[in-house]
């Protein structure tokens, strides 16, 4: 990779020296062997951003195959209920390093802070001897403190030739930016100490929006067409929150979201989540970060698209369904080298002798929507955006094809990873381990519901009401406040598509009352009890 460095910005790290335990090191036939002792594991957490349940085939989804996230599952463990806390990229970034709900951890939503001084999973792995690292998506506005070494996104990140901040200096690198970020984390793994157990944040911008694949997968799906999901065309009766929601396919931009050219549509009428944002900008500064050979291929698959969109002229359900198509077809070419990419740790971790002392973790910072609602995006406490992927792999403990069905939560992260390196939490993280539920056993007090909360409205994107509220297996209940005062009730047995508010309906009466005591519990417990001094 070739790089031209500038100074961007001035961080100051102490660098801390910490007591390591040793391992043997043997050569093999193409890199350096290393027999790992099996006091401590290794730990490699990849995240994506915005990586739906159903782009993933283990989850038994076939809008795209993605065999290397599907080994994870296939030789450890699938997650099938996992949730987040607060469905937005930030917030679940802050939960995960702190094992605290929004309202502790201070990061509430995209606009604040994270206060990188608290007390976070690396940190204390540091202590106990872990060598710590994150490389790729940071996203928190602040300093990463807690990791020996760190090369993080700027903001959001670029697809193409992408920008790096590392300890004060901001490189660009010339490349699609998932293969830079594994890039630089097989750097960072054949560089790393050799005889100190490590930990690496290992985490992607794709597919988050912005939706440009590498070149080399711009024909993928080229002859397929994307069955629209039952809920497409949703009119959101009894549920006043999703009907003024901006997050409609039918409303994605014309030029940032689906990638046409100045001259091939009369006028931007796209709103996409964002009254003040300049997309017709945006899209031309992405377009002209790409080389010359890069805007060849890319314009070599697009133009095509441009010229048929030009001569179709589509208006209404003809417009909204061809936006659908050329979404999904960029989001899943998206998550393909997401897939390819993972597949190079794999092959990394095998061939270096790593695999077996090493969990391999890969989840989403949320769900998302793939035209479900007729919509993209997240935010909504509502299944697709709620449900993340989850799967993990430690062959030295997880029995190969595990299935978990219990409801676990982005808020157990730190506490399982912890557990795992014989670190016991600080009694404020408000997770549990996931390691007892590894074992194919049923743990008897283990959670039988969960509790979520949304704060960003009316700040930042999409216009989605602030609303907090809880799961159980069967039942979802979910209040929206600020300047709404409304209920929403879900059987996810008989709906499960979310389609039907049955809160006040007579037939759920008991259901209802049970579902608002368990709310209260839940919310007492966690500490959350004035959701409207939040902000």
């Amino acid at each position: 990779m070739k790089s031209s460095c500038k100074i961007f910005l001035v961080f100051s790290i102490t660098a801390l020296i910490f007591i390591g335990f040793g391992c043997q090191r043997t050569p093999g036939s193409q890199v350096e062997k290393e027999a790992q002792t099996p006091q401590r594991p290794n730990i490699i957490f990849i995240m994506a951003d915005d990586h739906a349940e159903k782009a993933i085939s283990a989850y038994g989804h076939d809008l795209i195959q993605t065999p290397n996230i599907d080994r994870i599952a296939k030789e450890g463990i699938l997650f099938k209920n996992s949730f987040v806390t607060n469905s937005i990229c930030a917030p679940s970034r802050a939960t995960l390093l702190t094992g605290k709900f929004s309202h502790v951890n201070g990061k509430r939503d995209n606009l604040d802070r994270f206060n990188g001084d608290q007390i976070t999973f690396p940190k204390l792995l540091q202590d106990a001897g872990y060598q710590t690292a994150v490389i790729g998506k940071w996203h928190l506005k602040s300093v990463p403190q807690g990791f020996d070494e760190w090369k993080i996104l700027v903001g959001q990140g670029d697809y193409y030739q992408p920008e790096f901040v590392q300890n004060g200096d901001t490189s660009t690198v010339e490349g699609y930016v998932t293969e830079v970020i594994t890039d630089f984390v097989l750097e960072y793994l054949t560089g790393r100490e050799q005889d100190r157990p490590f930990c690496l944040l290992y985490h992607h911008k794709a597919p988050h929006r912005g939706w440009m694949p590498n070149t080399q997968d711009l024909d993928m799906f080229n002859d397929e067409d994307i069955p629209l999901p039952p809920s497409f065309y949703d009119e959101y009766n009894d549920r006043p929150a999703a009907r003024e929601a901006e997050m409609k396919i039918a409303d994605m931009f014309l030029s940032s979201d689906m990638k046409l050219m100045p001259g091939y549509y009369d006028v931007e009428n796209g709103k996409g989540g964002n009254d003040q944002f300049d997309a017709e900008a945006s899209w031309q500064e992405q377009y002209s970060r790409m080389t010359g050979q890069q805007r060849q291929e890319w314009d070599k698959h697009y133009l095509p698209i441009n010229e048929a969109f030009k001569k179709a002229n589509l208006s209404g359900k003809a417009l909204a369904e061809w936006k659908f198509q050329r979404y999904m077809k960029d989001y899943l070419r998206c998550i393909k080298s997401v897939d390819d990419n993972v597949g190079r740790v794999l092959d990394y971790l095998d061939q270096s002798g790593l695999a077996e002392n090493t969990i391999v973790v890969y989840t989403s910072d949320q769900g998302f929507y793939l035209g479900e609602h007729g919509w993209y995006d997240k935010r909504f406490m509502y299944e697709e955006s709620l449900r993340t992927p989850l799967v993990m792999r430690y062959p030295q403990e997880i029995p190969a094809g595990t299935v978990s069905s219990d409801l676990v939560q982005n808020l157990d992260y730190a506490s399982t990873f912890l557990d795992f390196a014989g670190v016991r939490p600080p009694g404020d993280m408000q997770g549990r381990s996931l390691r007892p539920l590894m074992g194919n056993t049923d743990i008897a007090d283990w959670r039988d519901a969960i509790y979520y909360h949304y704060y960003e409205y009316p700040r930042g994107w999409h216009k989605v009401k602030r609303h907090y509220g809880m799961r159980t297996e069967r039942y979802k209940l979910i209040h929206f406040y600020n300047d709404i005062d409304h209920w929403e009730l879900y059987d996810l047995q008989n709906d499960p598509n979310e389609m039907n508010n049955l809160y006040d309906h007579v037939e759920y009466r008991q259901v209802q009352e049970e579902l608002h005591l368990k709310l209260d519990t839940l919310r007492s417990t966690y500490g959350d009890t004035d959701p409207a001094a939040t902000l």
